[in-house]
């Protein structure tokens, strides 16, 4: 983690000793067209963007992403929550391989010495830099974002962050409190800044020495935002007046939801302004003016995050790098906005699992610009002049996020890691998620089995731990020791198939003959997933949803 106040004479000192090192490692990126990569990771966004079909959000700037881009339709994460999600998928393996479902462990240390994307971009000659939060901070990455094994350079982490949770947000008393719903005045905060700002500045200057480096650079920039508490730019509440903020279309507890699959959000009970409003615990609900408000700050988030990746972005063109670096966007999870009755994550629904995700490729996916052109220019949104934008081709297919590894490693002319055989916890180098490259028309590749399959068999598996039967103050967030029951979860083009089993967290074992419950929901019919029919006849005839051997990925 880099200490505040280093500054540009820091980077312009490690980033030449690293590029020294390198240097005979591989050649300029620019001399063989070696391409760079820079992955954008946001934390807790759902694909409420326009490019996704949202025509509430004003996301311009990731919208002109898309519309250079491959836009995978439904994406899907491992696990909902944190740690586990971003370990899982910049390793290339599920949960239960890292054997990380809370925060508190290290994979390296706990599981197997499992290489990363970053891990594999340095070992093939690629200066690697972390910006943010791309590793969950903490033990589950060693108290050092996996330095020094994944990084080139000493990961950067804003100085603002520190004051996330503090007492920052003025309240209609006039007094400053932890507030869930956080918009602010930027020059009234400590710093006169915010993370996400300085995330950008820092991954801008980074990118100015980047480009002078002998080799070629992988990028990693993490943004906050629309992570909790909603800690924002006010002006962006004007976007979306309350008066036009609508509830979700399902705010309540749907009645066949099993009680282990509920997630009662207690990160967002324990905020000022929610407390305030006294509600019962586990099932609340919020009050439905207060329902709008979080919408209204969620959206709010989502576009002030637009606003900085548009900035990254037109950086990305204004250095001339576009032509040459491979940009990927996604997120860690998703977010529920009541729907479920439902807030945060923590959960196996498909508005907590389900994440954009794009990639822009060179040449692959959209055109080089012309001479003088640009295909990054930035986007106010507050420009009313500014229309939607169509995005560029869309895979409808069912994807998993896992498959970031080896997907950039052979965009980018890597050799792609190997399947993993079974058990993997010996072997440093392989993947547990599909090779994604058709999807980009590149010839002469590896035939993976899900060529052979059609749409239909295609699946997205995720999972998630309980302590207990019935919603508890741990339930969102248990620590391993406390974990009774885990809840793995198929989602194919036709069903979400969930069944909750006994789990021991001492031997990391499920035991599929102790079922707790079950969910089953039909896409086609019941597109937001609140009518479960596991206890109907089709119900008891599936048989649980056993996570995945190699075979077929």
């Amino acid at each position: 983690m880099l200490p505040p106040g280093r500054g540009l004479l820091w980077l312009v000192l490690v980033l030449g000793s690293a590029c020294a090192s390198l240097g005979s490692a591989a050649p300029g990126s620019s001399a063989t067209g070696v391409l760079n990569v820079l992955l954008i990771i946001v934390d807790d966004l759902r694909p409420s963007l326009g490019c996704y079909g949202e025509k509430l959000v004003r996301s311009p700037n990731i919208d002109q992403l898309a519309s250079h881009s491959l836009l995978f339709q439904n994406a899907f994460a491992q696990q909902a929550v944190c740690a586990p999600s971003r370990v899982s998928f910049l390793t290339g393996r599920r949960p239960d391989t890292t054997r990380l479902y809370d925060f508190n462990s290290y994979w390296r240390a706990h599981a197997g010495n499992f290489s990363t994307i970053p891990q594999y971009f340095k070992e093939n000659g690629y200066v690697t830099a972390s910006v943010g939060k791309v590793f969950h901070p903490g033990i589950s990455s060693n108290h050092s974002d996996d330095s020094p094994y994944s990084w080139s350079l000493p990961p950067y982490h804003p100085s603002s962050e520190k004051y996330e949770n503090t007492k920052t947000c003025r309240g209609p008393d006039g007094e400053l409190h932890a507030n869930l719903l956080c918009p602010v005045d930027v020059a009234e905060v400590p710093e006169g800044t915010l993370p996400d700002k300085q995330s950008t500045e820092q991954a801008i200057q980074l990118l100015e020495k980047l480009k002078t480096s002998a080799v070629p650079f992988f990028l990693a920039v993490g943004y906050h935002k629309p992570h909790i508490p909603f800690r924002y730019p006010k002006e962006f509440q004007k976007l979306y007046p309350l008066e036009n903020m609508t509830l979700a279309p399902d705010p309540q507890v749907p009645a066949g939801l099993p009680p282990v699959a509920y997630n009662p959000w207690m990160d967002i009970r324990q905020r000022e302004d929610v407390q305030a409003l006294n509600l019962s615990v586990p099932y609340g609900p919020i009050p439905a003016d207060f329902q709008r408000k979080i919408r209204q700050s969620y959206f709010a988030s989502v576009s002030y995050l637009d606003t900085q990746v548009g900035h990254l972005l037109n950086a990305l063109d204004d250095l001339e790098l576009a032509s040459s670096t491979i940009v990927a966007l996604t997120s860690d999870h998703g977010w529920a906005l009541g729907e479920h009755g439902e807030w945060a994550k923590y959960s196996n629904f498909d508005v907590a699992t389900r994440v954009p995700l794009m990639v822009y490729v060179p040449r692959r996916t959209a055109p080089p610009p012309e001479a003088g052109g640009r295909l990054f220019p930035y986007i106010d949104p507050f420009d009313s002049a500014s229309g939607p934008m169509e995005p560029g081709r869309q895979v409808g297919d069912l994807v998993e996020l896992l498959s970031l590894f080896p997907t950039l490693a052979g965009l980018a002319g890597l050799r792609v890691p190997p399947r993993c055989p079974v058990p993997s916890f010996h072997v440093e180098l392989c993947r547990e998620g599909r090779n994604l490259l058709r999807y980009f028309q590149f010839g002469e590749l590896e035939e993976e089995p899900h060529v052979r399959s059609g749409p239909r068999e295609l699946v997205a598996y995720s999972q998630y731990p309980r302590p207990a039967d019935s919603p508890q103050w741990n339930s969102d967030r248990p620590s391993l020791k406390d974990i009774k029951v885990m809840g793995y979860s198929i989602r194919t083009i036709d069903y979400r198939y969930t069944v909750w089993v006994g789990f021991s967290p001492w031997e990391f074992l499920a035991n599929f003959s102790d079922v707790h419950a079950g969910e089953l929901y039909f896409v086609d019919s019941d597109p937001f997933q609140d009518h479960n029919v596991y206890n109907d006849s089709q119900g008891r005839a599936l048989a649980p949803p056993l996570m995945p051997t190699t075979e077929g990925l």
